[in-house]
């Protein structure tokens, strides 16, 4: 499940960064004419969506791995988002209020995604830990 989390994000996030290339998609530097972009923040997000897809083919582990990379990294870019407000981060990606928040709750999800096993998950590794563990009290 999260193999296929990871490479529709990949996708998605490539798709987000190539169509920002292409001619008339950018208006007055808005992206749908809500998100500031220029075009380090359109390689960001193609770079982004490689190493999701990268990471899915990977397995598992390395796309959980990735998922919280790129959650915590997003979250520092939303905050450092939120003290620029309209201007740019670290003096090259363009950003607005509606960059920080979308990154914001990009890394939210992430996080979330990353760092929280699903249920399943967690049962399973709860059951190889008590089988461990009682092939070792024998």
């Amino acid at each position: 499940m999260i193999k296929t989390l990871g490479v529709v994000m990949g996708l998605l996030f490539l798709l987000g960064g190539i169509i920002g290339f292409v001619p008339g998609v950018i208006q007055n530097g808005l992206y749908l004419g809500i998100f500031r972009v220029n075009t380090a923040h359109g390689i960001v997000h193609i770079f982004s969506g490689a190493v999701f897809l990268f990471a899915s083919m990977a397995g598992p582990r390395a796309i959980r791995g990735w998922f919280q990379i790129f959650g915590v990294v997003y979250a520092a870019v939303a905050a450092m988002g939120f003290e620029v407000g309209e201007g740019l981060i670290c003096g090259v990606i363009s950003n607005n209020q509606y960059d920080a928040w979308g990154h914001a709750v990009l890394a939210l999800g992430m996080l979330l995604v990353g760092f929280f096993p699903r249920r399943a998950t967690a049962a399973a590794s709860c059951q190889r830990l008590r089988a461990e563990i009682a092939r070792k009290v024998r």
